[in-house]
């Protein structure tokens, strides 16, 4: 008997459809294919968003897990031989693609589970693009892995190619992670009136090459005390935060429409 599996991919079409039957949910991992320092593989930012969105269907038992979106928003690294890039229309028109296409085949939830910081806008804007031409009842809509992570834990998670992002591609697969090269290292910037978020946002964003400029090993963080043990405590906090995300935001669809 063929093993039951959470991969749409490795699913048969008549298990699919019986799936459909029961269930709507369908998690769509998005990242990027881009540096992630002198240690850790350029697919990181997609390794990291389907093991959780993995760990997430079976545990719900509910859901399935399509295939990644590997290629994104990467230009800010442009520089970096590592640097695979989608322009910010052909990402948003195969999002938006994607979301429409999986709202035709009857899954009702639609979640782009994010790994890469940069596709957060695009992200959000394919979706409500897609929103107009959905069937009703359906939507889409997209989650970063770590939105859900209390101020404590996204202190330790940490930046690009750091100790959160190292440590659970070590738990998935620490072959894949050169050791010897753990480094330190953190963009030089200047001092700044207001400490803001937003000078990184309009800094990176706006840039491209900008983290290529601002870094030498295209790393954002310590990645030193990098370890298996501590992604396995990493990827169960982005577990629980999306689960805590599809719950808190499907109350929100049940409560928050008044007219």
């Amino acid at each position: 008997m063929k093993p039951k599996t959470v991969f749409l991919d490795e699913m048969t079409n008549p298990e699919l459809e019986e799936f459909l039957r029961h269930h709507h949910t369908v998690l769509i991992p998005v990242g990027a294919t881009e540096q992630h320092g002198p240690h850790s593989p350029l697919g990181t930012d997609v390794f990291l968003p389907r093991e959780i969105a993995r760990r997430v269907a079976e545990r719900q038992g509910n859901a399935l897990v399509a295939p990644a979106v590997p290629y994104a928003l990467s230009y800010p690294h442009r520089g970096f031989a590592g640097e695979f890039s989608l322009s910010i229309e052909t990402f948003m028109a195969v999002i938006k693609e994607i979301a429409l296409s999986f709202g035709k085949a009857g899954f009702k939830r639609i979640v782009f589970l994010n790994g890469h910081y940069d596709n957060t806008y695009a992200l959000a804007y394919a979706c409500a693009q897609a929103a107009e031409q959905l069937p009703a009842g359906v939507r889409a809509f997209p989650f970063n892995h770590w939105d859900g992570l209390t101020p404590e834990e996204a202190a330790q998670f940490g930046m690009h190619a750091g100790l959160g992002e190292v440590s659970m591609v070590m738990a998935i697969n620490p072959d894949w992670v050169d050791a010897d090269k753990l480094n330190v290292e953190h963009p030089a910037f200047p001092d700044s009136k207001t400490k803001s978020a937003a000078l990184h946002t309009a800094f990176f964003y706006s840039s491209p090459g900008s983290v290529y400029r601002i870094t030498k090993s295209g790393t954002w963080g310590d990645a030193t005390g990098s370890t298996a043990e501590k992604g396995e405590e990493f990827l169960g906090w982005g577990v629980r935060s999306v689960i805590d995300l599809m719950d808190d935001l499907e109350r929100m669809f049940a409560e928050a429409e008044i007219r």
